[in-house]
C-alpha cells in the first residue's frame, strides 16, 4: 500500500482554506504542520485574531506553526517537519528563500490566482478586473527565488462575467484552485517554463488605486474599479462637491439609481453609494434631497 503524500502547508486568509480542507480531506494526502502569519490586531479594539488557515488547523488538530520570519527559521522548519514531499503555500503572505523552497523532496509549490505569466504579483485577483480581461483562471506553480517565476504545473482558464465582483472571483478561483491543486499533485508532475515575454505585474494596492474621476475616467472605467477594489481599498469618487463612496454601479440603468456623467459621452448608474460620514443608501434615494449630477 502507498504511503500518503506528506505535505507542509503555508497559508494566512480565506482564499487559502478551500486547499487546506482538500488536502485535509483526501487520503492521498498526511498534511504534517501548517504554517500561517502570527495573529494580527483586528477591529476598533485591535483584538488579536487568528487568521482563518489557523482556525481549520486548530479544528482539526494539526501542528500549527506562525513565526514572524520564516526565513530566519529555515532550520528550525527542518527539524519540526523532517522530511516531507511538498509544500504548498497558498497566500502565504512571506516570501520564502531558497533554502526553505529546497526542503520538500518533491517540489515546492504554489497557487496563484491567475493565469501566470499574467499578473505576477500581489493583486492579480484586482488586476484582472481592473483591466477588463476577458478571462482568468489559476495556476499551480513549481516555486522558484523569483517571485511567481516558477515554471507552470497546470492551469485552469475561467471566462469573466461583466458583472464578476472581486469577492465573487476570489471565492470562485480559491474552489477551483483547490482542486486544480489535488488533481496536479497526485500525478507526475511536468513543469513547463513561462513565457517571460508575456509578462505582467501588479503591485500591492493603495487608497489612491480606488480614486474615481467621471472628468477623465469612462463609466466603464469606474465600474471596473467599484467591482474590483470593494472592499478594500473601496472607490471615491466626487459628486456635487461632496466624496462618495461607491459600493455598487452598473451601465444599465436600473430602478433606484443614480445616473453619473462620465468622460467620453458615458454614463455610469450608481446603485449604492455611502456620503460622508453617512451609511449606505441607494442611488435614487441619495439623488432625491440632491440636484441631478452634472
Amino acid at each position: 500500500m502507498n504511503h500518503p503524500l506528506s505535505v507542509v502547508f503555508c497559508g494566512t486568509p480565506d482564499f487559502a482554506v478551500p486547499s487546506l480542507h482538500a488536502l485535509l480531506a483526501d487520503p492521498a494526502f498526511a498534511v504534517k504542520l501548517v504554517i500561517t502569519q502570527p495573529d494580527k490586531p483586528m477591529g476598533r479594539h485591535h483584538t488579536l485574531t487568528p487568521s482563518p488557515v489557523k482556525v481549520l488547523a486548530e479544528q482539526k488538530g494539526i501542528p500549527l506553526w506562525q513565526p514572524d520570519d520564516i526565513n530566519t527559521q529555515s532550520s528550525k522548519l527542518k527539524a519540526q517537519s523532517s522530511p516531507f514531499d511538498f509544500l504548498v503555500v497558498v497566500a502565504y503572505g512571506q516570501i520564502l528563500s531558497p533554502a526553505i523552497l529546497a526542503l520538500p523532496r518533491i517540489a515546492p509549490v504554489n497557487l496563484h490566482p491567475s493565469l501566470l505569466p499574467r499578473w505576477r504579483g500581489a493583486s492579480p485577483i484586482h488586476h484582472a478586473l481592473l483591466a477588463g480581461d476577458a478571462e482568468t483562471g489559476v495556476t499551480i506553480q513549481q516555486m522558484a527565488e523569483a517571485l511567481d517565476a516558477g515554471p507552470i504545473l497546470a492551469q485552469e482558464r475561467l471566462p469573466l462575467r461583466p458583472t464578476e465582483t472581486y469577492a465573487s472571483l476570489r471565492q470562485t478561483l480559491a474552489e477551483k484552485g483547490a482542486s486544480l491543486l489535488i488533481r496536479t499533485l497526485k500525478n507526475p508532475l511536468h513543469p513547463v517554463p513561462q513565457e517571460t515575454g508575456s509578462v505582467t505585474l501588479c503591485n500591492k494596492l493603495t487608497r489612491r488605486d480606488g480614486e474615481a474621476d467621471p472628468g477623465r475616467m469612462t463609466a466603464e472605467e469606474i465600474d471596473r474599479r467599484v467591482r474590483a477594489l470593494n472592499p478594500w481599498p473601496g472607490v471615491t469618487c466626487p459628486i456635487q462637491g461632496m466624496t462618495m463612496k461607491l459600493l455598487r454601479t452598473s451601465l444599465k440603468e436600473k430602478p433606484d439609481t443614480l445616473p453619473l456623467s462620465c468622460a467620453k459621452g458615458t454614463t455610469l448608474f450608481i446603485t449604492e453609494l455611502q456620503p460622508p460620514s453617512g451609511k449606505p443608501m441607494s442611488g435614487a434615494a441619495w439623488m432625491r434631497g440632491h440636484t441631478r449630477p452634472r
